[in-house]
């Protein structure tokens, strides 16, 4: 297990430069409010709203209104319009500070303004009847320092990779309390620097690192003008959609709504049930042959991106694959045969709020000698929420709050999937926040329902970078899927055509909470989160735009270069719903128009909840409901669904035991002490304890547990285990004054001897209160691995209109077949 009480600590300023945004801000300043307007127009018409300036356009009214001060301009839309209006908000130049494009009237748009500035506001009747529509403005300068913050200035934030070669390494590096970024290998894991002290935390920890980006607003600064300079000499890129830019929030929303608009009968647009926490509408796309048929009973792969902000280049990979489909759609036969018998769901944003503050946080100033750096905000992980933020950090819109970007949840730890357990924190201002319950998140619960109403084969979650595909399970303590071997192999599928490295999301570093593990854990959906791109620093999540075009298509200096690169990857995935072995199979004979429904409902424990002092609390229950539908067309039918097995239940070990598991051993204290030393676990002062470990025939042992315990509040050990060559093979970090002892975990130990390395972190030389003891190694058989819990699909036939005529329960594994028959005759 990781350091969890190191861990769950609030991590103070842990945001890129948020020391010159926090520190010594309270309350906002006053907010200035526009009076409200009302805009009108006569017709409708599809334009692009955010494009330009376009006063006396059909469908186009504007007004103008001048800045009173430097900082951020919010435009709303009040709801209730009947209709689809967009908004933009431009400079004196005519540039775009900010815009929105919802598919209906909830538009929010929120851009960096000079004070004196003319802007133009200006409103767009995309589609409806409403004539007319109501808009409101205000304006939130920036803030002022306190006098003791003023002129304060801030080192280059730079970014190393630190090594970590063994997990023992990784858990030292969580304790140090520096801003850890999720980018990591097997061996090393990424660090923002914020000066010389963090710095030599890692030197006295014997922590080596190489450095990545020396300056990350300087990198970010020379990446922006590479891609300016691209977007004015290139006419169209080789990408499905020609874009030449990273997308903002409005190019996604007005995007998504011509795709829909313009292919009927191939693309629809699905507006989520639940707002953002500013109020956006969430959207999804649909894509499939005749895709107004909800009920056709066809496979889905779930591509989603962005559930952090600055991962530009995932979220602009996900809509390029929807470009991508329908564009192919009329050329390529293999995208037609996809097409007409599988349903592609993607969601580029699925953190739109999030996306627009890193998109429009580009502004670096200073105000009264103090800067105010929006690379803090470009760099946010999280939503907006602030219901966790305590009450004196809370006011401000998400772009200007007083907590800068340590407000919100990471929405890729709230999921109900091991949510509780390491690898996401408890403490608000923690960048890996899991919030405060699962699916406490409006866009989470979002994600859920895109599931649950779905048979969603495969999926796909993008992230930036590390060029990786990573699978289930995410924790080592975790359980082992049933399905690791189909897993695996369809992971190695992908990285035939990316080149990326395949792995266990444990083998990086533990996390919960995140997508794949609740998609696999509890509906069986062979979840991954691809990584896009490699890691160099911190400007690999948004790196310049033509690396996106390399990793997506396969080309350059992408390790998917000549295989196929991201594209490829995409289509294996939406071709891996059409076979057998990777879905569950029900087949009988349905009447024409009569509808079939298959439907589960189960409550699925997570993690032991740990709480921000180390301690665990028990386990939470959710409950999830699963339910999707088949309309007959007349005689036979072939649906593919997810299997009855809940993957997650399944247990490690995977065998019955051959034999007794070998009996208790003590592990003796060598005479005397050994002295405090916090550094290297493997160098430094220790103790070291061997113990054997017998095999076959004698014993068989699917678990060893090595435990060590003291009693002095104020001491700290570490516990590492090597195996008979030298390798860490167990180790247990957690002990402080509320946990006086470590226990390491060995599965399937090999037969040999080993060695406990025992290292006093922290405490005073000496004392006897403070020497550990009652030293030990219990063995336990191993499990026979349940193939995991099954619950019954239950299956209810409704004729025309709605009533039903017959239910029946099937359990189906994966793989596997069953003939329901003539499931509407009563029995």
């Amino acid at each position: 297990m990781t350091s969890v009480s190191r861990r769950l600590r609030p991590v103070a300023a842990a945001t890129v430069a948020v020391a010159t945004v926090a520190v010594g801000l309270g309350v906002p300043p006053p907010v200035a409010a526009a009076p409200g307007r009302t805009l009108t127009a006569g017709g409708a018409e599809p334009r692009k709203c955010h494009a330009a300036p376009a006063a006396g356009r059909r469908g186009v009214d504007t007004f103008r209104i001048t800045a009173p001060s430097t900082g951020v301009i919010r435009a709303r839309l009040r709801s209730g319009a009947d209709g689809d209006w967009d908004l933009a908000v431009f400079d004196s130049a005519g540039r775009l500070v900010a815009g929105s494009a919802g598919p209906r009237s909830a538009e929010l748009a929120d851009g960096q303004v000079t004070a004196g500035d003319v802007l133009t506001i200006q409103g767009c009747r995309y589609a409806g009847p409403a004539r007319t529509v109501d808009v409101a403005v205000s304006f939130h300068p920036d803030p002022v320092p306190a006098p003791a913050a003023a002129g304060r200035t801030a080192a280059p934030i730079q970014v190393v990779e630190v090594a970590t070669p063994a997990r023992a390494d990784k858990a030292k590096l969580d304790r140090l309390g520096l801003r850890l970024d999720e980018h990591g290998t097997e061996t090393s894991r990424a660090v923002l620097l914020r000066g010389p002290a963090d710095a030599e935390k890692l030197r006295r920890a014997g922590l080596a690192y190489t450095v990545k980006v020396s300056d990350v607003a300087a990198e970010s600064a020379r990446h922006r003008a590479a891609d300016r300079r691209y977007a004015d000499t290139t006419v169209r890129s080789g990408l499905p959609s020609g874009r030449t830019s990273y997308r903002r929030l409005p190019d996604y929303e007005y995007e998504m709504k011509e795709l829909a608009r313009r292919h009927p009968d191939l693309v629809r647009l699905v507006v989520l049930p639940h707002r953002t926490v500013e109020g956006r509408d969430m959207l999804a796309l649909e894509i499939t042959r005749d895709v107004g048929a909800a009920d056709d009973g066809k496979p889905v792969f779930l591509n989603t991106s962005a559930h952090h902000p600055p991962e530009w280049i995932a979220a602009e990979h996900a809509m390029e694959w929807a470009y991508d489909l329908v564009t192919s759609y009329s050329r390529e036969e293999r995208t037609r045969q996809l097409l007409s018998r599988s349903r592609a769901v993607v969601v580029p944003l699925v953190n739109p709020d999030g996306f627009a503050v890193s998109r429009e946080a580009h502004r670096a100033e200073v105000v009264g000698g103090f800067p105010v750096d929006y690379t803090a905000y470009e760099f946010t992980r999280k939503n907006c929420s602030a219901a966790s933020v305590p009450a004196d950090r809370t006011g401000g819109i998400c772009l200007q709050n007083p907590a800068a970007n340590q407000i919100g949840v990471d929405l890729n730890r709230n999921y109900g999937g091991l949510w509780g357990g390491p690898g996401a924190s408890a403490a608000w201002d923690d960048m890996y926040f899991r919030g405060p319950a699962p699916f406490s998140e409006p866009e989470i619960r979002n994600l859920r329902s895109l599931y649950t109403d779905r048979q969603v084969v495969t999926a796909v979650n993008n992230h930036s970078a590390a060029n990786l595909i990573i699978r289930p399970p995410s924790l080592l303590a975790g359980e082992v899927s049933a399905d690791e071997g189909v897993a695996a192999e369809l992971g190695a599928r992908m990285r035939d055509h990316n080149g990326y490295h395949s792995v266990r999301g444990w083998q990086l570093y533990d996390t919960s909470g995140s997508a794949e593990d609740w998609a696999h854990g509890v509906g069986g959906t062979l979840a991954y989160t691809i990584e896009v791109g490699e890691w160099v620093g911190f400007e690999s999540l948004h790196p310049e735009f033509t690396r996106h075009i390399d990793e997506y298509l396969g080309r350059g200096t992408a390790p998917g270069a000549g295989k196929g690169g991201n594209r490829e990857v995409y289509y294996t995935m939406l071709a891996a719903t059409l076979e057998p072995k990777y879905h569950s199979t029900l087949t009988g004979t349905l009447p024409d128009g009569w509808t079939l429904t298959a439907h589960k409902r189960f409550s699925t424990p997570t993690s032991p909840v740990l709480q921000p002092d180390g301690t665990e609390t028990a386990p939470l229950h959710y409950t999830d409901r699963f339910r999707s539908s088949l309309r007959g067309t007349g005689g036979r039918f072939s649906w593919a669904v997810n299997p009855s097995t809940r993957p997650q239940m399944a247990g490690r070990g995977g065998r019955a035991p051959a034999a007794e598991p070998q009996a208790a051993l003590r592990l003796a204290n060598p005479a005397g002490q050994t002295p405090v030393d916090p550094g290297e676990p493997l160098q430094s002062a220790r103790e070291e304890v061997p113990f054997t470990v017998t095999g076959m025939p004698r014993h068989d042992n699917g678990f060893a547990r090595v435990r060590i315990e003291w009693t002095d509040p104020g001491t700290d050990y570490d516990l590492h285990v090597l195996d008979p060559d030298g390798h860490v093979v167990g180790m247990s970090v957690n002990g402080y004054q509320d946990r006086p002892f470590e226990e390491a975990t060995l599965i399937d130990p090999a037969p040999g001897t080993y060695r406990a390395v025992i290292q006093k972190v922290a405490g005073t030389d000496g004392s006897d209160s403070g020497d550990w003891g009652n030293g030990t190694v219990t063995f336990a058989p191993p499990r026979l691995g349940a193939p995991g819990v099954t619950e019954s699909w239950t299956l209810t036939c409704h004729r025309p209109g709605g009533a039903v005529t017959a239910a029946r329960q099937v359990e189906v594994a994966r793989g596997a077949t069953v003939d329901v028959g003539d499931v509407c005759r009563r029995r």
